[in-house]
């Protein structure tokens, strides 16, 4: 079975880190992420120099980043998020390896020229090659416009063509629900309720996270309109959390997790482009990513927002690399 990854528009580059030896006990992330495979399918790698491809213990995953910031401008918001790809990465490097699967790096889609579009494009194409050829898929965003980035490919993937029940969970302070003439990072959620409505399926949205004051009584009665499930911030307890993940996940049959870094309190993520003034507190948004591990329904990841020139000491660079080690556990 022959495997072609759409170009993107930078390969990936070499990872570097804290080096305490060869030995596999010894590996962190920047010495098991792997740049010169190409990703096979159906579970496995494909060798270079005609090596045979051995099987991986769990499904490969792929990190695929989306260096965007133009939703953000668009939307008013502080720009910087573009460079977030590659923060997330370094961020990742040094941490510790105990993943029982292996892991490719495929490089950046980018956003030049304004022309969010056409990257959302691109990289909705190359998401779907991966994720028909049988990855975990992760997108490093780039601003939010990221999410309708990600839903081009996982609505295109065959899991959702074959009629699987797609669900998209948000942990966001923010609905993203605007009804504006130009996408934005402020509009993907409102986008992909019309797409899923012209493909005659039901759209399936929850968030984790929202803030009352953050959004307008026009989008919370968008939220309405849409049969939009939501947990306010100030309700997220974890067991009202955990519950109301479960509820949701009994609904669906394939899960597609956007993390917007926003929705953690400004402490803990200063580097974003609207820092939460409550938030909802990072052993929560943890015990949310551990139960979507778990649940098996995990089709497709990606992390949005981060802005690392306002990353007070890589706070929230080191904050989303953690969440992102833990769903891939």
């Amino acid at each position: 079975m022959s495997f072609q990854l759409p170009t993107v528009d930078v390969p990936p580059q070499p990872w570097t880190g804290r080096f305490d030896g060869d030995e596999a006990a010894h590996r962190r992330w920047w010495q098991a992420v792997d740049i010169n495979r190409t990703p096979g399918p159906a579970g496995v790698e494909a060798a270079p120099d005609g090596e045979p491809a051995t099987p991986a213990a769990r499904k490969p995953a792929a990190l695929l980043g989306f260096a965007s910031d133009e939703g953000v401008r668009r939307n008013k918001g502080r720009v910087g998020a573009a460079a977030a790809p590659a923060a997330l990465r370094k961020a990742l490097a040094p941490l510790a390896f105990h993943l029982d699967r292996t892991v490719a790096d495929v490089g950046d889609v980018v956003v030049s020229g304004g022309d969010l579009e056409a990257g959302q494009e691109r990289l909705g194409l190359a998401l779907a090659a991966l994720l028909d050829s049988g990855h975990q898929t992760v997108v490093l965003g780039g601003g939010h416009e990221t999410a309708y980035a990600s839903y081009l490919g996982v609505s295109a993937s065959s899991a959702v063509q074959s009629g699987q029940r797609l669900g998209v969970l948000n942990l966001d302070a923010h609905f993203d629900l605007r009804d504006e003439p130009v996408a934005s990072s402020g509009t993907p959620f409102l986008q992909m309720a019309c797409a899923e409505g012209d493909a005659g399926r039901e759209f399936r949205y929850a968030v984790v996270g929202i803030s009352e004051p953050n959004n307008t009584r026009v989008l919370f009665d968008t939220a309405e309109k849409l049969a939009v499930r939501y947990l306010l911030d100030e309700d997220c307890e974890a067991d009202r959390a955990r519950d109301f993940v479960a509820s949701f996940l009994a609904d669906i049959d394939v899960l597609y997790l956007t993390i917007d870094l926003d929705v953690l309190p400004a402490a803990v993520a200063p580097g974003v482009s609207a820092p939460a003034a409550y938030g909802v507190p990072l052993p929560v948004i943890s015990a949310v990513c551990r139960q979507v591990a778990r649940s098996g329904k995990l089709l497709h990841l990606d992390v949005a927002e981060l802005n690392p020139e306002f990353d007070i000491d890589g706070r929230t660079a080191k904050t989303a690399a953690r969440l992102v080690d833990t769903l891939l556990r």
